[in-house]
């Protein structure tokens, strides 16, 4: 006969059981809507293979929580008059901060995906005087600008940014005591503690790999690699559906890669097929950029500098994607940037060159394509996995190519 300590220990891991098959259900049945609005309670229980009673339940929990709402009733069709339920786009919101070498993003994303307010700014380099209080009034205005009442749905701030950024500094025209401020710095803890929200740290390829598998027209593909031309090369891989991040959230730096020059010296693909590199060529040319933002550039005016640097990064990032097919076993990769979309597209194209000029079997032979999301990605993309994570995410990582 068991102890009341052991009944009581039962009846605990019960009800624990119990709660995770109602939240497991009812991630299926968001997931199910996000992914095709206007599915009748009939057609998602038959989607989800719960019983009609459960969905049921559910989905007047979700409707009395904010998160789904129902449309006009379908009739003339055989059967009983459907409903037709959808997403309630007000039913929850999430901050997405992309902070980068050269420029800070902050969004605001509703639980349909829909960007709702943005603050983008550049700067020379990231200053850990100011940064902080920049997004956090940046917050303070985006959320501002929400109905009092939809401004207790913002669940919290998913930060996209890179490693290290003490590292890079100085390269980027700070002093080192501009690059001493960043030394033993929790951004995370910092921007916790600055903006209130309950922040969540994402490697900021990881973050823009993620926003541009979730604008994917359906049906995504299951596998492929991600790169953004951004001062450095963010990267990202989903393999099957799901984010590699590692277990320190810090895999798929593709962009550490190692690449030789038409020179023949070894480099890191970062210092190479990024714009930091384009930018140390216009230097050398006599030819600075006047600002930190790529959309200001004279790209037009940018001559052999602007070839020279397509021909070496498209070399490179060529080889980053080859070596990732092979170890990933998939023939796709995603090609994005901070540039004007037509010298995305010569990026692109010199990218694909350069491909066909390496080694490969017949049938493995990389597809490049172009990304839609450009400098909206990364910010996007950490609000999405914040909010993916809070309600649909069954499988903490997988997201439905349907």
């Amino acid at each position: 006969m068991s102890s009341p300590i052991n009944a009581g220990r039962f009846r605990t891991a019960a009800a624990a059981d119990t709660s995770l098959v109602r939240i497991s259900n009812e991630r299926a049945a968001l997931s199910l809507v996000a992914l095709q609005p206007g599915l009748s309670a009939a057609e998602i229980s038959r989607e989800a293979q719960l019983a009609p009673q459960t969905v049921g339940k559910i989905l007047v929990d979700l409707e009395s929580r904010g998160l789904l709402k129902r449309g006009e009733v379908r009739r003339g069709a055989r059967g009983q008059p459907a409903t037709p339920i959808f997403l309630a786009p007000e039913g929850a919101f999430a901050l997405g901060c992309e902070l980068g070498w050269r420029h800070c993003s902050v969004q605001l994303v509703n639980i349909a995906g829909k960007v709702v307010g943005e603050v983008r700014w550049t700067y020379a380099f990231p200053d850990a005087t100011t940064l902080f209080d920049a997004i956090t009034a940046a917050i303070g205005r985006l959320v501002g600008a929400l109905p009092e009442a939809s401004r207790e749905r913002v669940i919290g701030l998913g930060l996209a940014g890179p490693s290290g950024l003490a590292l890079q500094v100085e390269a980027l025209g700070g002093r080192p005591e501009d690059a001493a401020r960043w030394v033993g710095v929790d951004v995370r803890e910092r921007l916790e503690a600055a903006s209130g929200y309950r922040t969540t740290f994402y490697n900021d390829g990881n973050a823009a790999c993620w926003g541009e598998l979730a604008a994917m027209p359906k049906p995504r593909p299951g596998t492929f690699a991600f790169f953004l031309v951004s001062t450095f090369i963010p990267a990202g891989i989903v393999g099957d559906g799901r984010l590699w991040e590692g277990h320190t959230g810090e895999a798929a730096d593709l962009g550490l890669m190692v690449t030789t020059t038409h020179g023949g010296e070894q480099r890191f693909v970062h210092s190479v097929a990024g714009l930091y590199a384009l930018q140390k060529q216009l230097e050398a040319a006599g030819r600075p950029p006047a600002s930190p933002d790529p959309a200001t550039w004279d790209w037009d005016g940018m001559g052999p500098v602007l070839d020279d640097w397509l021909d070496e990064a498209g070399h490179a990032l060529a080889k980053a994607i080859a070596n990732t097919a092979a170890v990933i076993g998939s023939n796709l990769a995603v090609v994005d940037g901070l540039m004007p979309r037509p010298i995305v597209m010569r990026y692109i194209e010199a990218v694909r060159r350069h491909l066909e000029l390496m080694p490969a079997l017949p049938d493995r032979r990389p597809l490049v394509i172009a990304g839609e999301q450009g400098m909206a990605a990364a910010a996007k993309g950490a609000a999405l996995l914040l909010l993916f994570r809070s309600y649909f995410s069954g499988d903490r990582e997988h997201f439905p190519a349907a």
